[in-house]
């Protein structure tokens, strides 16, 4: 994407010094963008973790560079070693976002079918620019299949303002390039199609308010923050036409887990008739599962995230306290949209239904 005239994707290779991956550090948006840069396993770990960096296709691209600084940091004596300590410790970060375990296991699979430790790094290096680039691609694939979607309900308006409400942040931060649920969004403003995007702030760290908020900005697209209470009160009253999220791990009956509040805006679309769509490229799918709610596991994480919010101040970026100080919190990350809530999947393959049989039909291979 573009900011300020400059294309970047999230993450990079350092000119001139392969050693060192670099990412935005999306902690300080929107009110400075700032670059990191990553050249040890620890650095991957803290910017996953403590989400410098945070959305499903990027979790896993960047534990993709993660395994390749592994691999150029493992001694030759102890190689396989050292790269499985690695894997546990990137692996541990995020349990709920599949995209991570998925982009591990698949660079381990690429440095086992090499024989020196040589031949290894240089397989690292290959795997992690494809996972990128792979996730730049679908993404745009993504875009193409689900702008069909809002150019019907353009049609059907008379091309009149076609109203799109989000969930947390799946754009092109959240990925490599492009993003899942904004993708359609920015292909169809690019085509000239009138398209607003109500979007949710996305308690409690605020997604929506920082990140999705600056990226539309940037690109030009119509958009209003609103609290994440306001999404039901919207479609009640007909103002909106079509809900899309993205997603952390999809069972292969099409449960999908995304950022807590999620299941409540599917209840909300559900009730006043309006379709609701996940979109996420196949790396999300947890082939696996079957059952989202009972097998995803539901990532809990610091419960200063509830009981504090960032902000800039007049002279610095702030945290500050908005309760009781004895007030105790729980802070679960996700929650689970059963398939039944869900209209369809749209993925790179293309859109269907969220139920193992039409997933197949997209996906034969995992049959």
């Amino acid at each position: 994407m573009n900011i300020d005239g400059s294309h970047y994707r999230t993450i990079w290779v350092k000119e001139g010094n392969p050693g060192t991956i670099q990412v935005i550090d999306q902690s300080r948006l929107p009110h400075s963008f700032e670059i990191i840069d990553l050249t040890t396993v620890d650095d991957f770990v803290s910017a996953i973790r403590d989400m410098y960096i945070r959305g499903a296709g990027l979790i896993g691209a960047t534990a993709g560079f993660g395994m390749y600084i592994a691999a150029l940091d493992a001694p030759d004596a102890n190689f396989d070693t050292f790269i499985q300590d690695a894997a546990a410790k990137l692996i541990r970060t995020r349990p709920t976002a599949q995209n991570l375990e998925w982009a591990v296991k698949r660079q381990i699979k690429a440095m086992e079918r090499e024989s020196s430790p040589g031949m290894k790094r240089e397989a690292a290096f290959a795997g992690a620019r494809a996972i990128a680039d792979e996730d730049s691609a679908f993404c745009k694939m993504i875009g193409e299949h689900g702008i069909v979607i809002i150019e019907e309900i353009a049609r059907k308006k008379g091309n009149d303002t076609v109203h799109v409400l989000t969930h947390c942040n799946a754009g092109w931060l959240a990925f490599v390039d492009f993003g899942s649920a904004t993708s359609p969004i920015y292909l169809a403003f690019d085509r000239g199609i009138d398209i607003h995007v109500w979007v949710d702030e996305t308690r409690p760290r605020n997604q929506g308010a920082s990140l999705t908020s600056w990226e539309l900005g940037k690109h030009g697209v119509p958009h209003d923050l609103i609290v994440d209470n306001a999404g039901g009160h919207l479609m009640q009253h007909g103002m909106v036409d079509l809900v899309i999220t993205g997603a952390d791990r999809v069972t292969s009956t099409g449960d999908a887990a995304n950022k807590i509040g999620t299941y409540l805006k599917a209840l909300a679309a559900k009730d006043n008739g309006i379709p609701f769509y996940v979109a996420l490229p196949s790396s999300t799918f947890d082939w696996s599962l079957t059952d989202g709610v009972a097998q995803i596991p539901i990532e809990e994480r610091d419960p200063k995230e509830v009981t504090y919010i960032t902000g800039k101040g007049q002279d610095s970026i702030q945290d500050v306290l908005i309760c009781p100080e004895t007030t105790t919190a729980r802070n679960f990350g996700f929650d689970v949209t059963p398939s039944r809530l869900i209209t369809g999947l749209i993925t790179e393959r293309g859109v269907c239904r969220a139920d193992h049989e039409s997933i197949l039909k997209l996906y034969p291979e995992k049959v």
